[in-house]
């Protein structure tokens, strides 16, 4: 014979799959942008969210890829150029430019300046490609799309353990 579930047990059960299900996608999402010619994606939890740029005042004695701070709601964040960062050209002004704030957890008032936002992106649809020996650890992978393009996986939480990214003045 069949075991009875009561409605209260048959509701606590859809509610955690559906939070399993949501928790899953979660981690599968990924904020994908472009630096440069260069596609890029971040896991959606390493982000604390993605704004048009600020005004940026500049900082004297900075490394040039420190932009400079930013005041976003009261609070101040340093904004690093992402491409300037990896010795690339300086991101131009432009109104597809956005700052990419980094989740509290990993470094409290940082922000990367980036060339534009791709979108939502799911890791398990791409195929792994290998990542050059020289790459820095935030480099966490290499993959492809299904049209061949080259996108690599930032690892935020690594990049702010990076001791050049977090000292930003000038020696």
């Amino acid at each position: 014979m069949a075991r009875r579930t009561s409605l209260r047990e048959f509701q606590i059960s859809v509610a955690e799959r559906l939070r399993t299900a949501s928790t899953r996608a979660a981690l599968a999402s990924a904020l994908g942008f472009q630096v440069g010619r260069d596609n890029w994606f971040v896991a959606l939890h390493q982000v604390s969210e993605v704004i048009p740029v600020p005004g940026i005042e500049e900082v004297p004695l900075t490394q040039p890829w420190f932009r400079g701070v930013a005041n976003v709601r009261g609070k101040l964040y340093g904004i690093a150029d992402f491409s300037a960062f990896q010795s690339g050209e300086a991101i131009a002004p432009g109104p597809e430019r956005r700052v990419i704030l980094l989740a509290d957890r990993l470094v409290g008032g940082a922000g990367l300046l980036v060339s534009r936002m791709l979108g939502l992106r799911n890791p398990e649809h791409f195929t792994p490609a290998p990542r050059p020996e020289q790459s820095p650890a935030w480099v966490s992978a290499v993959h492809r799309d299904a049209a061949g393009a080259e996108w690599h996986e930032l690892d935020l939480a690594q990049l702010a353990k990076e001791r050049r990214f977090l000292e930003v003045g000038r020696h």
